[in-house]
């Protein structure tokens, strides 16, 4: 025993460790999407045909095994098909962190504050008013195929041209619109409807379709009864209720906010892989000058020193060292 504790510990590396904790974060994080989402019940009913099959196997029940069997052989495909929204959704998740949003890149504090002021005034208007509205606000998921669907109006935000869009005589008021950083994007949007079927009954079309787009993206949702005039706000394909005009103000700064400095930290990191590529290169060319300065860093190796003759050149018509 003590033996293969020894072979395992000698021959137990640091990429084992490595392999073995990439390996349980991807499993950790496909047993928390399938239990948040709608495919817990699917995973159960492909474990109870599991078991079926090796019972059937093991009761020596030849009919019942040999249909399960024919049933493995297409069951790839049909996964592919009964999955597919959860796959989708599960594939954009994996793909955010991947892209850095643009629509964040030039608000500053004072923009940021102006922007969420006008929104939290024009949902406390139409909440007055009891006007349906769906505001969606983008995150890094883009939401193109979206937009497609309504009219881009790429206008600086307003809570006067907000309740303009939303006015019940607008011929755009029925949809939602996009807010994209600091810009209404688009308008009269149409937006996926959620299949959940434990929502709650009094909750219409408006409330469903924001709900939607938050389970297949990563938006910021606000939605504004025009029955009630209550103001609510979807993430994540959960719906929180009763919002205030100052209640709405701290969540959108915390969404502005918060998206802001991912966007700096990304560029930051981009900034300084950047700024190392640029240092690798330039000791590459110092080592062909034999520890020379470049005289120019966009110049090929081997031409670009001040002293050209360092670099082991005899003769280079027009270098500089040569004027």
């Amino acid at each position: 025993m003590e033996k293969i504790l020894n072979n395992l510990i000698t021959g137990f590396s640091i990429s084992d460790i490595l392999d073995i904790l990439i390996v349980a974060f991807i499993a950790y994080k496909a047993i928390e999407f399938i239990v948040e989402s709608r495919a817990g019940q699917l995973v159960k009913g492909i474990l109870i045909i599991v078991v079926m099959y090796l019972l059937s196997d093991l009761l020596n029940l030849y009919t019942l095994h040999w249909l399960l069997k024919s049933t493995f052989a297409i069951g790839v495909i049909a996964l592919v098909v009964v999955f597919q929204p959860e796959l989708r959704r599960a594939l954009e998740y994996v793909g955010r962190g991947n892209i850095v949003s643009s629509q964040f890149r030039n608000m500053d504090s004072a923009k940021i504050s102006q922007t969420v002021s006008e929104l939290a005034k024009a949902a406390g208007e139409l909440s007055d008013t009891k006007t349906g509205a769906l505001l969606v606000f983008e995150r890094e998921t883009p939401l193109n195929d979206i937009i497609e669907t309504g009219t881009v109006i790429n206008s600086k935000v307003s809570s006067q041209l907000v309740g303009t869009i939303f006015y019940e005589g607008s011929p755009l008021h029925d949809g939602a619109v996009i807010v994209r950083g600091a810009k209404l994007y688009a308008a009269g949007c149409v937006l996926p409807l959620t299949e959940d079927k434990k929502l709650n009954k009094s909750l219409g079309t408006r409330h469903r379709a924001g709900i939607g787009i938050t389970e297949n993206s990563d938006a910021l949702v606000v939605i504004v009864s025009e029955e009630t005039g209550i103001i609510s706000v979807a993430e994540n394909g959960n719906l929180t209720r009763s919002y205030t005009p100052r209640t709405l103000e701290k969540v959108l700064l915390d969404f502005y906010t918060g998206n802001m400095d991912k966007y700096k930290d990304k560029v930051s990191f981009l900034g300084k892989l950047k700024l190392r590529k640029g240092d690798d290169e330039n000791e590459e060319k110092k080592k062909s000058c034999n520890g020379r300065i470049p005289f120019n860093s966009h110049s090929p190796l081997g031409i670009c020193c001040r002293n050209y003759g360092s670099c082991g050149k005899e003769d280079i018509p027009g270098h500089p060292s040569n004027i």
